[in-house]
Order: structure tokens, then sequence, then C-alpha cells
């Protein structure tokens, strides 16, 4: 008899996969870095050295899982709608992105990217590769299949996407890198994915949705 449901080991070793990443995530936003040790992090996390490199080999590929775990795009795409209603796509789309942006310690991991780019510059890489880019191509694609669907006319889905995503991320997120009290009011934030919505489809609207 065969069944999905995960065996003991594989239960104990996501347990200790998730309390590594856990106690990297304080670390890295406590010491920066280059001031941890995968010693330390396994140390913290309550796992031996050799499970720690077991699952992770080195830093960056820990760190890697840490951005994956932030964006984690299989709840992204589950929450994106097919195309059909451009204005109902959008904004899923960019109250999506709102959660991502404000979701606890995002700000925290952009500052450790910035700060450590210039002597670790593959940490910028895998910020972009594993976190903003899947989520950007993403947006792209459902901006092409509105196009495929005629309910938008989008020449250049790439620009299109950099401006909506624009649009939000310069109130909601950048801010909070300068200024640490930066936490606008919920009204103010549905108000803005609000305008992007209605901004792109002025701009990109198909003659009967526009």
């Amino acid at each position: 008899m065969t069944t999905d449901a995960p065996t003991y080991h594989q239960r104990v070793a996501s347990e200790k996969r998730a309390a590594i990443i856990e106690a990297a995530t304080a670390l890295f936003l406590e010491s920066g870095y280059d001031g941890t040790s995968l010693a330390r992090i396994a140390e913290s996390a309550g796992v031996s050295k050799a499970t720690l490199f077991k699952q992770f080999p080195t830093k960056a590929a820990l760190f890697g899982a840490i951005v994956a775990e932030y964006w984690q795009m299989d709840e992204v795409n589950a929450a994106l709608p097919g195309a059909g209603e451009p204005q109902a796509g959008l904004t899923a789309v960019g109250q999506r992105y709102v959660e991502l942006l404000t979701r606890p310690g995002m700000a925290d991991l952009f500052r450790i990217v910035i700060a450590e780019a210039p002597r670790f510059p593959e940490l910028a890489k895998i910020q972009f590769d594993l976190g903003k880019l899947p989520f950007f191509d993403t947006v792209a694609d459902y901006l092409r299949a509105e196009a495929e669907a005629g309910t938008l006319s989008v020449a250049d889905p790439t620009m299109a996407t950099t401006q909506f995503l624009g649009m939000i991320s310069n109130y909601v997120f950048w801010p909070r890198l300068l200024l640490v009290d930066w936490d606008p009011a919920e009204a103010e934030v549905e108000r803005v994915v609000t305008e992007a919505v209605a901004t792109l489809l002025a701009r990109h609207g198909a003659p009967d949705t526009a």
C-alpha cells in the first residue's frame, strides 16, 4: 500500500531545514551575512554542522533558500487569476506584491544585500534571480495573457510590468529602506494599488475595456 504522506525521516529533515532557515534569517539580520558563520547557524538551529552542510553546502545556498522562502513563488502563482478581467487581475497582482514587500523582514533582507553586495556580489544576483525576477516574469506573463485575450493592448509587457510594479513599490517599499518607521495606513496602500491599476488600464486597456 502506497501513501503520499511524508515518512518520519522526511518530516524530520523538513523540520531541520525550516529550523536552519529560521536561525539563519535571524542571524543574518542581526549580524550581517559576513558576520554569521555556518557553525553559528547550526548551533542556533539546534542541528549538527554535518546536517547543515548536507542541506546547504555553502552559505550562499542557504541565503538562496531564505530568498525563495520570502518570495514564495508557489503562493504567488496560486494567487494570480486567469486572463479575462484585467481590473480584477491587476488588483490581485498589486495586492499580492504589497503582501510580499511588506512581509516582516523583507526590507531587512534588501538591506543585507545592499550592504554586503560590494564584497559578495553573488547575494544581489541570488536576490534578483530567485526573488524579484520570477515574480516580475509571472506578472509580465499575465499581461501577455491579457493581451492575447484581447483585454489589454500591451506591446511591451516588460516595460508595462516595470511601470506597474514601480508605481506600487515606490510608495509601499522603498521608503522603508531609509525610514525605519515608514508604515503607511492600509487605506493609503489600497489607494496606491487602485491608482496603479487605473493608470495601467488607461494606458494599455483595449478600446472596449479602457
